[in-house]
């Protein structure tokens, strides 16, 4: 067996782990392989609106307290405005009381992160993992069981409500 087989089924394996624990009980759900979505900066400001543009793709942040999203309360799917990628479940939405959507986990493979090193302090960045634009942070201040908090903004993403 060679070093890349030997990666893919470790990493395979611990991902039906982590996996396995968002299903609802009895489910299982099944590893997906997001394809990704590359266009160039004249499509993606014709396809965004201006804040969402500076937002996804020159990684800005939206005013504390302005989103829509901030006090929605029902059932449904967060998904990335600009490629349709859910990213959150509403069941993972809580009130952080910092102004901004947050969410203590997200769709196992959905995002992806790297360090921010804009302001003095390095910060978690993440971002879309179909269209790679930027969502917002994640620090380590939210409730169990993640103990983590994706820091959203609203602007970026939209919302689908389940259907009763």
């Amino acid at each position: 067996m060679d070093r890349r087989t030997f990666i893919g089924l470790a990493t395979g394996g611990a991902s039906a782990l982590v996996l396995a624990r968002f299903a609802p009980p009895g489910e299982a759900i099944a590893a997906e392989r997001i394809e990704k979505l590359v266009r160039s900066n004249a499509e993606w400001k014709r396809l965004l609106t201006p804040a969402q543009y500076r937002i996804l793709r020159e990684e800005g942040t939206e005013r504390p307290y302005t989103s829509p999203l901030l006090d929605e309360k029902r059932a449904g799917l967060y998904v990335c405005v600009a490629c349709d990628l859910p990213l959150f479940p509403s069941r993972f939405k809580y009130d952080s009381r910092t102004g901004w959507p947050s969410f203590y986990d997200v769709l196992p493979g959905h995002v992806g992160t790297r360090i921010d090193r804009k302001l003095m302090v390095p910060r978690t960045e993440y971002h879309c993992a179909r269209c790679g634009g930027h969502h917002g942070h994640v620090f380590e201040d939210g409730p169990k069981p993640t103990g983590l908090r994706y820091c959203s903004n609203g602007l970026v993403l939209k919302f689908l409500p389940d259907k009763a």
